[in-house]
């Protein structure tokens, strides 16, 4: 797990190493533990690293028969990857096994990863700079295409830090943002700077993109005819199979347990392949009637004989850090989640490295209650997921946006193939938008700003194959959904009550910001971020009603995104708490 960034110059041009600088410097809180780079032909990688696995030889970048590497990530089967195609290794890093294999096999040397990485490869033979994402887009990568050529990064911000790109916004995407509360597609919220999509491999030559590959996160086709008990079967061994990979590290690794099905099926096939107890961490709120899982995640850590740690976010500690935490998501996602996960991770920085999380459960096993309301025709009350955004009838914007649903509307018709039913396709189009620019982005940004590694068992080749093409009914059962896992978890792991309603994971930043809406709403008003695209007495008057749901949710799009703009594009660093910050 690292911070990565370079670039590839164009024919006769040139970039002071002063950039390359800047752009490390940028992602040092992603690889605390080390650095390196590797310049030669017009090509410049650059690595921070998080010591994970190989801690004595897996520095980087690595090297190999004229050709260098650097990758943000972990590639969970490199034991395998050796052995069955009998590499010769020089290290016993997890990243070595794809550099050999791209100089045997091409671009096509990603088919056989399993796991989370962003790769940048410079083959001094062919001239050309390789860079390739995971599937399912759990580790970033930003490009900027310059007058010099083309930029890269994990963070976006390092390559404004450079001064490669000026941040400037993106109007459609700033829209995105506010409806929605993450943007989607390749194009980012500053101008210039691009996402590498989840799954793509980009081969760049003389600073330019010449080839463009994609890998398929989900497998193709309609569901398989396939019985309950024989689909049990093939969950539990992929479910087994994914988290034993996912637990290879050399450093202390936890979880992260919510009161959930999905954490408590991670927590449960933990508990079966290690012999020490599993840590466990949980966080709760201090606001009465607020969603708490500390109870039930209690109830199922101490069944699975865990050690429990439970952190409290309260008001006053939001208040404070919020500049820090909406900073670190310098690809912006409004998802209130990034509060407590930003808190869990600098606790569980005290006790472990690397934590595995439940994010994807939902999406591969069919969760979300909007995608029971999409598998319904509309005559039957069916809707399309995301239909209304955040600000739709509150007269708050200025110019309310027209084509803010665009990116997800054609993420649909791209989902809507190859015989999938209504609910694969849902599940699809999350695949592609929400859970890599929101659900993923929250996670890696929250994580490393503590240097700690987020892995993410769900969102593995082999679990995929093994749900997504179930039929709808082992997903979705007596308006259930995630059925498949919740009978897994009443067989192996009835503690953790799989059957009981789903209760969604909410955080009461709607009553935090009522309590201060009087004074942030004013202050809100006029940030030159809000104030340009806002009527500010609507504003104003959005604040004082944040205690209801809807104003609520759209007075923290709102705030979000004063501290964000103030941060990112206005270039203020994140001090002081949130009142200091944005007066």
């Amino acid at each position: 797990m690292c911070g990565l960034a370079g670039f590839a110059l164009r024919p006769g041009a040139h970039l002071p190493t002063a950039a390359l600088e800047a752009m490390t410097n940028a992602l040092a809180h992603r690889g605390p533990d080390g650095a390196g780079h590797h310049m030669a032909g017009g090509v410049a990688l650059s690595h921070t690293r998080l010591s994970i696995i190989d801690l004595v030889t897996g520095d980087q970048p690595l090297f190999a028969g004229g050709a260098a590497l650097v990758a943000n990530g972990e590639v969970y089967n490199y034991r395998e990857l050796r052995e069955q195609n009998q590499l010769v290794c020089a290290t016993q890093s997890d990243c070595e096994p794809p550099l050999h294999l791209y100089r045997r096999d091409g671009l096509n040397f990603v088919d056989k990863l399993r796991g989370m990485y962003a790769i940048a490869l410079h083959d001094r033979a062919t001239r050309r700079l390789v860079l390739a994402r995971d599937p399912f887009g759990i580790k970033p990568l930003y490009i900027a295409e310059t007058p010099t050529g083309i930029a890269f990064a994990s963070e976006p911000q390092a390559i404004i830090a450079a001064g490669l790109v000026q941040p400037r916004i993106r109007s459609e995407e700033r829209d995105e943002l506010l409806q929605l509360q993450f943007t989607t597609g390749a194009e980012t919220i500053f101008e210039g700077i691009n996402r590498v999509l989840p799954g793509e491999t980009l081969c760049i030559t003389d600073g330019k993109i010449v080839e463009r590959q994609r890998r398929a996160a989900l497998p193709e086709g309609p569901p398989e005819a396939i019985s309950e008990e024989e689909a049990l079967a093939r969950l539990d061994t992929a479910l087994e199979e994914s988290v034993a990979l996912h637990q290879r590290s050399d450093v202390p690794y936890g979880l992260f347990l919510s009161g959930g099905t999905d954490s408590a099926a991670i927590l449960a096939m933990m508990a079966r392949l290690n012999d020490k107890p599993v840590m466990a961490f949980t966080a709760g709120f201090d606001v009465k009637g607020a969603a708490d899982e500390r109870a039930a995640a209690r109830h199922a850590a101490q069944a699975a004989g865990a050690q429990h740690v439970e952190v409290q976010v309260t008001e006053e500690m939001v208040w404070r850090h919020l500049p820090e935490i909406v900073g670190a998501m310098d690809d912006p996602a409004a998802d209130y989640a990034i509060i407590p996960t930003w808190f869990l991770a600098r606790r569980a920085r005290e006790e472990v490295k690397v934590v595995l999380a439940g994010e994807g459960g939902d999406e591969i096993f069919g969760g979300y209650g909007r995608y029971r309301a999409a598998m319904r025709p509309w005559w039957l009350w069916g809707r399309a997921m995301r239909a209304r955004g955040a600000f739709d009838r509150l007269d708050v914007l200025r110019n309310p946006p027209n084509s803010w649903r665009d990116g997800i509307a054609a993420s649909e018709t791209e989902a809507a193939t190859g015989g999938r039913t209504r609910l694969q396709a849902a599940q699809a189009v999350d695949v592609a938008d929400w859970l890599p620019n929101d659900l993923l982005t929250k996670l890696d940004r929250c994580l490393m700003a503590h240097g700690v590694e987020g892995r993410t068992p769900f969102l593995d080749s082999g679990v995929a194959a093994a749900a997504f093409r179930l039929p709808d009914a082992l997903k979705v059962r007596k308006n259930t959904g995630k059925w498949l896992l919740r009978e897994w978890l009443a067989r192996h792991f009835p503690a953790s009550e799989p059957h009981r309603p789903k209760q969604g994971f909410t955080v009461p930043i709607g009553a935090w910001i009522a309590r201060r809406g009087d004074k942030l709403g004013p202050l809100v008003a006029r940030q030159p971020g809000i104030a340009e695209i806002c009527l500010p007495g609507k504003v104003e008057h959005l604040f004082r009603h944040a205690a209801e749901k809807r104003p609520g949710n759209a007075a923290w799009h709102l705030l979000f995104y004063a501290i964000w703009h103030r941060r990112h594009i206005e270039g203020k660093r994140a001090e002081g708490d949130v009142f200091e910050f944005l007066s």
